[in-house]
């Protein structure tokens, strides 16, 4: 792995994460190519900015769930060679139930190169701190659906102000959001703004 590329929990002691893209639930519904091991990289920086969220966090009363960050290309190489193929129905009700596979690209949700890619990106969601529970927000990562928008309607108040949490704690920490997705945040000063990384993690 690059010099300035860190596993997050080690930089982050006790950080929780579930590495979606390195075990079966996906959308792709199998691991994906390059995610050889159910850990969390990043950039130094991404690091950084997560240890800031994570205080931010806590102030509140919440704990931070990572889900993805640093993504090889050859994963984002691999969604669109699964978009191509049939579709078989094994996770379209519960990630994409209202569009099309290549749709997903069409419309924002999968790009062909992924900020993901460059390191400094992260999907992740809050967690209360005093019951370990995952704070509802109205839909699950990589549910590709209108629902995800940031203001969607249809979603409980509760919800919604979950979203709003994860925003402002983002956003005072130096992330933009993506209106697409609501779990997706990008370091606004990312130290790779150019480059799109291939290595595997392992």
């Amino acid at each position: 792995m690059r010099d300035d590329f860190v596993f997050i929990d080690e930089l982050l002691p006790g950080v929780r994460w579930d590495a979606k893209y390195a075990t079966w639930d996906n959308f792709t519904g199998t691991p994906v190519d390059g995610y050889l091991a159910n850990r969390i990289v990043g950039t130094r920086a991404l690091g950084s900015g997560l240890e800031r969220a994570r205080g931010a966090a806590a102030s509140l009363g919440f704990g931070l769930l990572l889900w993805d960050g640093y993504r090889p290309q050859r994963a984002v190489d691999r969604f669109l060679r699964w978009s191509k193929q049939p579709e078989d129905g094994r996770t379209k009700r519960r990630h994409y139930p209202n569009i099309d596979r290549a749709e997903m690209f069409e419309k924002g949700y999968v790009a062909a190169r992924s900020g993901h890619s460059r390191g400094s990106t992260v999907d992740l969601t809050l967690f209360d701190l005093a019951t370990g529970e995952l704070s509802p927000m109205g839909g699950d990562h990589d549910l590709m659906d209108a629902i995800s928008h940031h203001g969607a309607t249809g979603i409980t108040q509760v919800d919604a102000a979950n979203r709003r949490h994860l925003r402002s704690i983002m956003e005072s920490c130096g992330f933009s959001s993506y209106d697409c997705e609501w779990w997706h945040y990008t370091l606004e000063d990312e130290p790779f703004p150019n480059t799109y990384f291939d290595f595997a993690i392992a």
